[in-house]
């Protein structure tokens, strides 16, 4: 078979799936409550009967990554949020009353949250497991069929979580679609009714252009450059130890990973060595270790290496923070980065990897115009204690969200809005703001059988001029 008919063959495929989640949902276009709260016990349920099949498979994907480190950054967030949408789910569904005119009283106005019909996911490969069910869960408590593509790049735990749904999920409930980049342009350019994506800005732009021929609209969370900045009067020790947990949980391969860190000039010396002893106090036998996650393919192992040789021959300071690793193992040390210039390739891409550019500022002025220079990012972090200074940087930095003398843990919390602005996303998930991205929130107005305003209709004469003369303001 030629690749003409391989290609028609998957779009047949694809299409026959997505019509069948289409047409169950105008079957029942509107799930209740207890349909709704079922399907999410039922994906709990499936979770947690397999937690230890989806630590095997995602360290195998990666070639090793700590079981510790997929539950507590896959399985607990991913708990949490399926027990905090059962326990608001009646809230959320419930009408939202709205303000109504006060020349159109006694009617009323409310919000009516409905579901879009079928939705896609596109899951990544360094979180598989919870940028796919996360979204799931949103989708479904939202009252919306499911269908999801996940990565390549992560075969196994996309043919485990493939098989689960299949026996605990009806297909036209949800459906998992697994297969390489042919697929996954087979599948955004389905018309759903919402696509979320998750992954790289550059590929975030295509799936834009191709949902956007079919109008489909897209929520999309991707990266950038996030900064960190440490304050000249923070404690060092402190702040290593947040950033370093933030930036090295999967190796780097996450998101929401400090990208570079701004610290005060002079202070260069004490980061380094500071760096040293909290990279040996996490990782005190790094090359060994299951705590400390592998590259998750030889490809992106080859760009990381590129980027610190690039760097080096750029005139960069780069120190190695662990020992050299064994050949073939596809572990990376982390590395401080000094002397970086903005030109460099370091500095033009998101990392998605266990490098830090340690860049030195002068004065807040310097750090604020350096972190508004970048495209906006899809986290901040800021290590300080001067109300005034935070302050400031709330106000004169655009980025997703921020953690305050911490890192990565807003996205944690469920009542919190979770996306980027500009380059780094569009739209919002988690929780409430996920539910409404998954839903129409549809105006309904109710008229009142004592309306005036019916008062306004031809002919016209003088009492409609005079009644439209009160609502224009003439006195």
């Amino acid at each position: 078979m030629d690749q003409a008919s391989n290609d028609a063959t998957l779009s047949t495929t694809l299409k026959a799936r997505f019509e069948a989640l289409r047409a169950a949902a105008r079957r029942d276009p509107y799930p209740g409550i207890e349909l709704r709260r079922s399907r999410l016990t039922k994906l709990e349920g499936l979770l947690r009967d397999n937690v230890e099949a989806f630590v095997a498979a995602i360290s195998a994907d990666f070639g090793n990554r700590s079981g510790d480190e997929t539950r507590m950054c896959e399985f607990f967030p991913v708990f949490n949020e399926l027990r905090h949408a059962r326990r608001h789910l009646r809230g959320w569904m419930r009408p939202r009353r709205r303000a109504t005119g006060m020349w159109f009283l006694p009617a009323r106005s409310s919000v009516v949250s409905q579901p879009l019909g079928a939705v896609g996911i596109v899951a990544p490969w360094n979180y598989p497991l919870l940028l796919a069910v996360g979204p799931l869960s949103e989708a479904l408590a939202a009252g919306n069929r499911v269908m999801i593509k996940m990565s390549e790049h992560a075969p196994r735990t996309a043919s485990l979580l493939a098989r689960l749904i299949a026996e605990r999920f009806a297909a036209d409930e949800v459906t998992v679609v697994e297969g390489d980049i042919p697929v996954a342009q087979a599948f955004v350019a389905l018309p759903f009714d919402h696509l979320l994506f998750t992954g790289s800005t550059a590929v975030g732009a295509s799936v834009m252009c191709a949902a956007g021929l079919n109008l489909t609209p897209v929520t999309l969370e991707l990266g950038g450059k996030s900064p960190t900045i440490v304050a000249p009067d923070y404690p060092l020790a402190h702040a290593l130890d947040r950033i370093f947990v933030g930036k090295l949980m999967n190796a780097g391969q996450t998101c929401l990973a400090p990208d570079y860190v701004l610290v005060p000039a002079g202070s260069e010396a004490a980061f380094v060595a500071e760096a040293r002893r909290v990279c040996a106090r996490f990782y005190p036998e790094m090359a060994t270790t299951p705590d400390y996650a592998t590259i998750v393919d030889e490809r992106h192992y080859r760009r990381l290496c590129r980027l610190i040789d690039e760097a080096a021959q750029g005139g960069a300071e780069v120190i190695r923070l662990g020992p050299e690793m064994p050949e073939g193992t596809r572990r990376l040390a982390p590395h401080l980065l000094l002397g970086v210039r903005p030109q460099m390739q370091v500095m033009r891409e998101e990392i998605f990897g266990p490098l830090l550019p340690v860049i030195a500022y002068r004065d807040l002025d310097e750090a604020i115009a350096f972190v508004n220079a970048l495209p906006r990012a899809l986290a901040l972090y800021l290590f300080d204690r001067n109300p005034q200074r935070i302050e400031r940087v709330m106000r004169e930095t655009t980025t997703g969200g921020v953690t305050l003398n911490d890192t990565i843990l807003h996205i944690a919390q469920n009542d919190l809005p979770f996306g980027g602005v500009g380059p780094s996303g569009m739209g919002r998930i988690h929780g409430r703001d996920g539910f409404d991205t998954f839903s129409h929130q549809k105006a309904v107005f109710h008229q009142s059988r004592f309306a005036g305003i019916g008062l306004l209709k031809p002919p016209y004469g003088r009492r409609f001029r005079a009644m439209v003369g009160l609502l224009l303001g003439r006195h």
